[in-house]
């Protein structure tokens, strides 16, 4: 088996998150070829709160539940390992892996929520997707709607139809 994974840190100032602004109308023109796997989000204690899946022929043979948790391993393994081999003295910050068949996008904002987006390997950086994802969608129909409670499990139709809507301006479909 030949395994060829190449990881994306960058050097930023721990506010980057705070200080990021995007346009939809950008990422949209980057990026609109692309195609959209899944997207798992995740809170600070490695519960998975949302996943959807839009085009992915092969399934995992194992539960949900066992993928949710090998996911926010794999991603917490990476960032420790990240942190342990920088060789500077800024923050880095994971941002993507990519394999031969698929490419992992990761966005973590400041409270630990985290975005896990996988797509085909021909895509750039999408952090401005994600940060979208989250300050766009996220944030205006899940956190402000009060029948969403923190912690659980995201079952906002409303939050799933405008994340579809989202995903489908991304990939032209």
């Amino acid at each position: 088996i030949n395994w060829s994974v190449a990881f994306t840190a960058l050097a930023l100032p721990s506010t980057y998150l705070l200080q990021c602004s995007t346009t939809q109308t950008s990422a949209k023109l980057e990026m609109s070829q692309m195609t959209v796997y899944n997207l798992y989000i995740f809170d600070r204690n490695c519960s998975c709160l949302f996943y959807k899946q839009w085009c992915r022929n092969k399934e995992a043979g194992i539960s949900k539940d066992e993928e949710f948790k090998l996911m926010y391993g794999m991603i917490f393994s990476i960032k420790s390992l990240i942190s342990r081999l920088s060789t500077t003295s800024a923050k880095e910050r994971f941002v993507s892996y990519t394999t031969s068949k698929y490419k992992l996008h990761f966005f973590e904002t400041p409270t630990g929520l985290k975005f896990v987006l996988n797509t085909d390997i021909d895509v750039g950086d999408i952090q401005e997707v994600l940060w979208h994802m989250y300050s766009k969608l996220y944030v205006e129909y899940v956190v402000k709607n009060p029948l969403c409670k923190p912690g659980a499990w995201i079952s906002s139709e409303l939050f799933d139809s405008k994340l579809d809507s989202y995903v489908q301006t991304l990939t032209g479909r």
